[in-house]
């Protein structure tokens, strides 16, 4: 556990002094969107060794939100497999990273997420009744 929590820090200091070298240089820098693979960008139904086919209308959203922010894919899944994933959808050129780690962003995109509005009570009832999208 110890040597997955150094690694994650070492990972999250590497993606802090990339951002601040940015920022000394004066370039402009775009806000971080992490965006999740299976059930977000493919078309996700159950786990299985091959990653399925791209959703329709991935390309087109993912093209349209590179144009402002900078896109990290999130999974679980091997990074070799997601970046082989992304290169034979030709969608591999709008991000910047493929990682399993999360470190701070401006938005994360996931089919298995749940909003926390300040409200406990509201956040319980929301995850008894919570469905991902693809098994509705």
């Amino acid at each position: 556990m110890l040597k997955k929590s150094v690694s994650c820090l070492i990972f999250f200091c590497i993606f802090i002094m990339q951002n601040i070298f940015i920022l000394a240089k004066g370039e402009p820098t775009k806000k971080v969107i992490m965006i999740d693979l299976d059930g977000v960008l493919d078309n996700y139904t159950r786990y299985t060794d091959e990653i399925p086919s791209i959703r329709n209308g991935a390309k087109k959203f993912i093209k349209e939100l590179s144009n402002n922010y900078e896109l990290v894919l999130f999974t679980t899944r091997s990074p070799k497999q997601a970046v082989n994933w992304l290169q034979e959808n030709k969608i591999d050129k709008y991000f910047k990273d493929v990682t399993n780690v999360k470190f701070p962003a401006y938005i994360y995109i996931d089919d298995r997420a749940i909003k926390f509005e300040g409200n406990y009570d509201k956040t319980i009832k929301e995850i008894e009744s919570f469905r991902v999208h693809w098994k509705t």
